[in-house]
């Protein structure tokens, strides 16, 4: 069993990035908008463009049987409503997911995976979500799976 911790941009950063409204701040649209500039960075071998995802929640209790990456891009994720999610992940060990890491977000809060990072599939607490996903979205294969040889129970802490 792992434990779910609440999302640090620094226990996250080697899996990717945190996207939340802080840091470098712009006011723009005359003084009416503030824009928090550059919170994750696009990394794809061709085009990206943005999707609209929609999830079931994740059941409870929760076991985490297959990981997935993308090895020619980023991945971001952002909720459309301000409830939380879950946010597993693993450094490469020879070609399959190595320990699994666990993160739940605050509300609002999204994701953007680090190009070829495994990561568990959308996870949504408690009630379906919707999601804009920013990702690769050429022709070629971009999505490696991995079933795990035995579940991995995560306890949350909400």
């Amino acid at each position: 069993m792992i434990q779910a911790h609440e999302l640090d941009p620094a226990a996250f950063s080697r899996f990717g990035s945190v996207i939340r409204a802080e840091g470098t701040l712009r006011w723009i649209n005359g003084g009416r908008c503030a824009r928090y500039h550059a919170l994750a960075e696009i990394d794809t071998a061709g085009p990206a463009g943005i999707s609209l995802f929609r999830s079931e929640p994740v059941p409870d209790p929760v076991k985490i049987d297959l990981m997935e990456r993308h090895p020619l891009g980023s991945q971001a994720f952002l909720p459309l409503s301000l409830a939380p999610f879950l946010v597993v992940v693993a450094e490469d060990a020879g070609g399959a997911p190595g320990a699994l890491r666990a993160f739940v977000t605050a509300p609002g809060e999204g994701v953007s995976y680090a190009r070829n990072i495994w990561h568990a599939v959308l996870m949504p607490l408690g009630a379906p979500q919707d999601f804009a996903v920013v990702d690769y979205v050429g022709d070629e294969p971009n999505l490696e799976e991995h079933r795990l040889r035995a579940p991995v129970a995560v306890a949350l802490t909400r």
